[in-house]
């Protein structure tokens, strides 16, 4: 994905008060990195669902980023409001890329089925919610891998031919 451009940004009330070390931004723009992606932007955020849409809104409306991805506040905890705060901001959701991600993860445990997060668009920026561990990121981003550099062409207008990656006729 050259000439991609991402924000990475980690939600995590601990986190931002510097409580707990930010493991999972970091395993996510090391992933990113790996494929190709320039890191533009890291935030650590409290769970606050306003500040978070307001975040979300600048990052996608500045033109800065193509692709934001949040890790943590996808849960059934009474703090976790990533979700609700990121489907307040987006124009149109891609519920595929959240369940691809879901079902990924079922393959290593059950609890991925209990991460709420969502994927969507606003205007032409994509924005994904990952779970709050290193390691649910690191699922996470191997089942995005195969289709993040796509999805990203076609939000800019390129490549809007759907190939198919498999070898059956």
């Amino acid at each position: 994905m050259p000439g991609a451009r991402a924000a990475v940004i980690t939600v995590s009330d601990k986190a931002s008060r510097g409580e707990r070390e930010d493991k999972s931004g970091p395993a996510l723009s090391l992933s990113l990195c790996q494929l190709g992606v320039d890191v533009v932007r890291k935030e650590v955020v409290p769970d606050e669902k306003e500040r978070l849409e307001a975040l979300l809104r600048e990052l996608a409306d500045s033109g800065e980023v193509d692709l934001i991805l949040t890790t943590g506040g996808t849960g059934p905890a009474p703090r976790d409001w990533t979700p609700e705060a990121t489907r307040a901001v987006i124009e149109r959701e891609m519920p595929g890329l959240a369940e691809l991600i879901r079902a990924h993860g079922s393959r290593y445990t059950p609890l991925s089925y209990l991460s709420r997060g969502i994927a969507g668009i606003r205007g032409r920026c994509l924005i994904i919610n990952l779970p709050g561990s290193p390691r649910a990121v690191q699922e996470g981003m191997e089942a995005l891998a195969p289709v993040l550099s796509h999805a990203l062409q076609m939000l800019k207008g390129e490549n809007l031919e759907h190939g198919h990656t498999s070898d059956r006729p």
